[in-house]
């Protein structure tokens, strides 16, 4: 089993933010995927279903951002899932807009989302940064990641989740490679790679 989660914060004020584009990411694989309905579980939102031939769970911690790790942690537990069996998607300051890279293991890079995925589960999860940009300076950074995208993003946004919703399967059996080449490739499609 894979547990693919994404980061963000619960409820609608929230819901438009940079910061939530891992829930966003989550929202459009169930779609393409027929996966749900969400439930509340491990102390968040979770669906189970099927992403090619790997079974999945994905989970909307609902703890907030600085505490998604224990919401990993208790579908760990449940599971009997290594950090290896897990695929956490969030936005990436370091990344430029319409970005997207995939990597195993790591720091947390001054995110508290990831930190708490390392304090509660280890650093050998699989991350999906999703590059939203950085506002220039490091005290606009909070304002920045809790505001909704701009306009400006929708013509490079859309087409990623897009490609992250059609593509799941590629992202559930690891396959990162392609899975990043095929996101790139759609998000240069509509002009914006």
């Amino acid at each position: 089993m894979r547990a693919i989660l994404g980061l963000g914060n619960p409820g609608g004020q929230y819901a438009g933010h940079r910061h939530n584009v891992g829930f966003m990411a989550l929202d459009r694989i169930a779609e393409r995927a027929s996966i749900g309905p969400f439930r509340r579980r491990f102390q968040g939102e979770a669906a189970e279903g099927r992403l090619g031939q790997e079974r999945v769970l994905l989970l909307k911690p609902t703890t907030f951002m600085n505490e998604s790790g224990r919401a990993a942690r208790a579908a760990m537990d449940f599971y009997k899932l290594q950090p290896s069996d897990i695929v956490v998607v969030y936005d990436e300051l370091d990344l430029a807009p319409g970005k997207l890279r995939m990597k195993q293991g790591g720091g947390a890079a001054g995110h508290n989302g990831i930190r708490s995925m390392i304090k509660h589960c280890g650093q050998d999860f699989w991350r999906v940064r999703v590059g939203i940009g950085h506002p220039g300076m490091p005290q606009k950074v909070h304002s920045y990641v809790l505001r909704d995208f701009a306009k400006v993003d929708k013509p490079w946004l859309e087409p990623m989740l897009d490609a992250i919703g059609d593509n799941g399967d590629m992202l559930a059996e690891l396959d990162y490679a392609n899975f990043m080449n095929r996101v790139a490739m759609a998000v240069q499609a509509a002009g914006q790679g």
